[in-house]
């Protein structure tokens, strides 16, 4: 019986407190956009709840589309900046911003707040864009994608559900039970018709690389691997192949 009072405690603690398994966010402040990149600008989000979130809008004139980069579930934006500082340099104009509840923004971070966050991105945005999403970016880039379909789409180390990494994880525990946020990213991503590249590094130790070559098959992308890198290291986040994969479906 103290056997089972235990489980039963650890799995309503886990169910009261899983966002903090799940979101990481670094809070601000962060500089402003002119300082991380010359000829940036602050830009400001509204979302369809009424939220004002803070980002970065690193605008070209003749650029062919606007990368809007989702991040995953850690740090801030200004994490991304050597990835906006190379697709600029490229010719490609870039949109990053943080959701709800990171970096200087107001809010807690859900699965229903970040679909509102990235609604409320698109607004910004005229002409053709192009989705970049990284690990649980990558999950928000695929939901929008069903909204409103890219030019093309770069998803980043993606799971295919958050229910299947967390299980990978926490085996001993009924995780798609208790999940309130699903993210069902192979679902998503097989109702669109969008050129898509995934990208994945061979020794994730996040996202299990067996996962994003389901995704990528269930969305019919060009995939790309990235041997003997992890899930954060640079090369996933701004190194050449992540560049390509960005200028091939832009």
């Amino acid at each position: 019986m103290i056997a089972v009072a235990v489980v039963v405690t650890i799995v309503a603690v886990v169910f009261t407190f899983q966002r903090k398994l799940v979101y990481f966010p670094s809070p601000g402040p962060v500089p402003s956009a002119e300082e991380v990149l010359p000829g940036g600008r602050d830009v400001r989000l509204v979302t369809a709840d009424g939220l004002l979130l803070d980002g970065w809008h690193f605008e070209l004139p003749d650029a062919t589309a606007t990368v809007v980069v989702f991040p995953g579930n850690g740090g801030n934006r200004a994490g991304r900046v050597s990835l906006a500082r190379e697709l600029t340099s490229r010719g490609l104009s870039v949109l990053l911003f943080d959701y709800r509840g990171y970096g200087d923004n107001p809010g807690k971070p859900s699965e229903e707040g970040l679909t509102f966050d990235a609604r409320a991105a698109l607004d910004l945005i005229d002409g053709p864009v192009v989705y970049f999403g990284e690990s649980l970016g990558a999950a928000v880039a695929a939901e929008l994608a069903t909204f409103r379909a890219p030019k093309g789409m770069v998803l980043r180390s993606p799971f295919t559900s958050l229910a299947a990494v967390g299980s990978h994880h926490y085996p001993w525990l009924p995780v798609k039970m208790l999940l309130q946020d699903k993210f069902p990213v192979v679902e998503r991503v097989s109702a669109v018709e969008v050129p898509t590249v995934v990208l994945l590094g061979t020794k994730d130790s996040v996202v299990p690389p067996a996962q994003s070559r389901e995704v990528a098959t269930a969305a019919r992308a060009k995939l790309v691997e990235i041997a003997g890198a992890d899930h954060n290291d640079e090369v996933l986040v701004s190194g050449p192949q992540v560049i390509d994969a960005v200028l091939s479906v832009s």
